[in-house]
């Protein structure tokens, strides 16, 4: 910790959703990062949901998982892959959790029969929130992005609370940076910068005044709009910042560092600091994206592949596993309900591998299921997480074992040959969210196993987010005829990992490892499954090229 106290940056977006709030809340953290201090990122979302646990992901795309098993918005996984910092419970705060814990003390009689009112019991509540991270660990900056955009009544208390805060704080120790945007009205071939102006002077009416503005934009801004927007939104000239759409995120950072967004930081927040950030990895990394030495195809099969924020997590990692791969990783997105016996081949023909996608739901399963029996029957590397090693293991049990009717508890309550269970310590918990594993849980892996190659290691930490488990009365008939176990909880022996003997690259876990894959600490399975697909590839072109 460089600083004897913390300073606080808030992220406020407005014009529309979607700008990107999270990545520069991310940008900005790593920037900081870069110069050595010790930062962290908290999200405010204004919804009154507890969390996007039960959300459908159309609705709010992925549901990220912290290492002390808190399920929440995607934008956390931002902040984890950017910075690599870990994220808890603290890092995530809602409307919902806002209200609840408001409503707990108020039934134990801490606000002694006073009337409870938005201002000042809520906006107290959030502003504890909005310091909590920095009581309880010493960072030198704590940063706090407010979900939807400025207007909208559910961020009305995060406003005002932020106005009150920064009062309290004194404004050289906070900075409010608002990200707009400037469109691009081809008819007229002009920038318009009237509705960041109307963002802008909305904020200001609830008694806020942005420090930064961060202006996303289709094209390059001009230095007189700049000026322009500067003049009217009541900030310094070199405090207007563009961010317009770059190859891949990795690379605002290094856009945003170009415009010296980390300088005009420190300085509106009274910090002396004329260091370099160091951001050669960083840089080279983006290189690697950028210019990738090959190129290989995987499909993903899943049941929101519409939606590619569903699987948020997974295609960065992909990203990252590519880097160290020196490849680019193209993701074919497979509906998985469209996937069949007879279609199997034209749906994933051509591909290089298959990742089978985690879920819950019996819809598009069986899909998954023929999917898998593909990879295994023409050696291709196959990958499944979560319900994608159980569509391995009930695959395995109906064209293998000879169990025809072996399925799964939680898609089939009556099944006869329930080779994949409900687990066992949650069988008679009532409540929905009780009945999950979530968070990080330790893994012992098989020497000479892929995963233990992967790895480099015998013990792992890995995330999960799943109900259901492989019973492991079947485990001895799986492997007696190839598919082992070499993975398990040291503790309970779930069975975490399962690969297929005789078989190029065929790994399928439980866990959820994209949860932990960084820039600087890519998911172990994930750059060997990469590695598998190109090697396959390289296979099938040798054995396609003509002798010379």
């Amino acid at each position: 910790m460089k600083l004897s106290k913390p300073k606080y940056i808030f992220v406020t977006g407005g014009v529309a959703s979607s700008l990107g709030k999270g990545i520069i809340s991310a940008t900005v953290a790593r920037l900081l990062q870069a110069r050595g201090y010790s930062v962290t990122v908290q999200k405010f979302d204004p919804y009154i949901n507890a969390d996007p646990g039960r959300l459908n992901p159309y609705e709010h795309g992925e549901s990220y998982v912290t290492e002390d098993g808190t399920e929440c918005d995607l934008d956390l996984g931002h902040y984890e892959r950017f910075t690599s910092i870990t994220t808890t419970k603290n890092n995530t705060v809602t409307t919902g959790k806002i209200y609840h814990s408001i409503l707990e003390k108020e039934r134990r009689g801490e606000f002694l029969g006073k009337t409870i009112q938005v201002i000042p019991h809520i906006t107290d509540e959030i502003k504890r929130r909005i310091q909590l991270l920095g009581a309880t660990k010493k960072y030198d900056v704590i940063i706090s992005e407010i979900g939807g955009t400025v207007g909208d009544i559910e961020s009305l208390p995060y406003i005002e609370s932020v106005r009150q805060l920064r009062n309290e704080l004194g404004y050289q120790n906070s900075l409010l940076i608002h990200l707009a945007w400037v469109p691009y009205m081809a008819a007229a071939c002009e920038m318009k910068t009237k509705p960041t102006q109307h963002s802008v002077k909305e904020l200001q009416s609830e008694g806020v005044q942005p420090d930064v503005l961060v202006l996303r934009a289709e094209h390059s801004l001009a230095e007189e709009v700049r000026r322009k927007v500067a003049l009217f939104c009541n900030v310094t000239p070199d405090a207007v910042v563009e961010s317009i759409d770059v190859p891949t995120i990795y690379e605002v950072p290094l856009r945003m560092h170009d415009q010296h967004l980390d300088d005009v930081i420190l300085r509106k927040l009274g910090i002396e600091d004329s260091e370099e950030p160091d951001l050669k990895a960083w840089s080279e990394f983006v290189e690697k994206i950028k210019n990738p030495n090959h190129k290989v195809q995987v499909a993903l099969v899943g049941k929101y592949t519409e939606l590619p924020d569903a699987y948020k997590s997974i295609n960065e990692s992909f990203i990252h596993a590519g880097a160290v791969n020196h490849c680019k990783v193209k993701v074919k997105y497979v509906a998985a309900e469209e996937v069949t016996a007879e279609n199997a081949a034209e749906k994933l023909g051509g591909v290089s591998g298959i990742f089978v996608a985690p879920g819950s739901g019996v819809r598009g399963f069986d899909g998954k299921v023929e999917a898998v029996r593909y990879a295994r029957e023409n050696n291709i590397p196959l990958f499944g997480i979560g319900l994608g090693m159980q569509a391995a293991a009930i695959e395995f049990a109906r064209n293998v074992l000879g169990l025809n009717d072996a399925y799964s508890r939680e898609l089939e309550p009556k099944c006869k040959t329930a080779v994949i269970d409900l687990m066992e310590d949650v069988k008679k918990v009532s409540e929905k969210g009780g009945t999950m594993r979530l968070g990080g849980y330790a893994c012992s892996l098989k020497q000479g196993s892929k995963a233990y190659e992967a790895y480099g290691k015998e013990s792992i930490v890995e995330r999960h987010r799943h109900r259901y488990e492989f019973n492991g009365a079947y485990l001895a008939q799986y492997e007696e005829a190839g598919m082992v176990a070499t993975g398990v909880n040291p503790e309970t022996g779930l069975v975490e990992v399962m690969e297929l003997k005789n078989h190029p690259w065929y790994v399928c876990v439980q866990y959820s490892p994209e949860y932990k894959s960084t820039v600087s600490t890519p998911a172990p399975l994930f750059v060997a499954f990469v590695k598998a697909a190109l090697e396959y590839q390289s296979k099938c072109e040798a054995e396609t090229t003509p002798a010379k």
